[in-house]
C-alpha cells in the first residue's frame, strides 16, 4: 500500500495523489474505496483537460494510486469546517456514474473533493501554478533584460 504517512484514511478524508506532475484528489468513502472526478479509464483528472469533461468512479484507492503514493490531506480543516464524514460520503456516493464538465482552473479534482468535503471549490495546484507561471514570468524578463544590457554594453564599446 503506497500510503505515505500520517492517519490511515477514514469515511469522508480528501486523499491527495501525488503524480510526478500534479497531485490527484477524490474522497475516501470506507472499505478502501475513492470517489473521484476523473478521465473514462480511472486513472488520472489530467486527460480529461483536453475532453473538457470527467466522470465521477468510485474506485479501491490501491487502483487510483496506481503505484504512486498517496495521503489524507484534509488541508482546509483549519480555515473551514467541514461537513460531517457521513454527509460527505453520501454526497460522494451520490455523484458516482455523472459526467461532469471539467476544467483545469476552475472544476477539477480538487475541487470536486472540496466542495464535497467544504461546500467550497478549492484548488491549490491552480493557485500555486498561476503562481509559479507568474514568478517564473518575471524571472524570465528580467533575465532577457539582462542580457539586453550587456548586450548593448559590448555594443557600445
Amino acid at each position: 500500500m503506497p500510503l505515505v504517512s500520517g492517519p490511515p484514511p477514514k469515511p469522508g478524508d480528501l486523499i491527495e495523489f501525488i503524480r510526478p506532475f500534479y497531485q490527484h484528489w477524490g474522497i475516501y468513502v470506507g472499505d478502501g474505496y475513492v470517489v473521484h472526478l476523473t478521465d473514462q479509464e480511472g486513472w488520472s483528472s489530467l486527460s480529461s483537460a483536453l475532453g473538457g469533461t470527467a466522470v465521477v468512479r468510485k474506485d479501491l484507492i490501491e487502483d487510483v494510486a496506481g503505484g504512486c503514493d498517496y495521503r489524507v490531506n484534509n488541508k482546509y480543516d483549519q480555515k473551514m469546517i467541514p461537513y460531517a464524514p457521513a454527509e460527505v460520503v453520501k454526497a460522494a456516493l451520490q455523484q458516482v456514474g455523472l459526467t461532469m464538465p471539467y476544467s483545469v482552473t476552475s472544476a477539477n479534482c480538487e475541487h470536486f473533493a472540496t466542495e464535497l468535503r467544504y461546500g467550497r471549490r478549492f484548488s491549490d495546484q491552480v493557485v500555486n501554478a498561476t503562481t509559479y507561471a507568474a514568478v517564473g514570468g518575471v524571472a524570465l524578463a528580467s533575465i532577457t533584460a539582462i542580457f539586453a544590457l550587456v548586450r548593448n554594453k559590448r555594443q557600445n564599446q
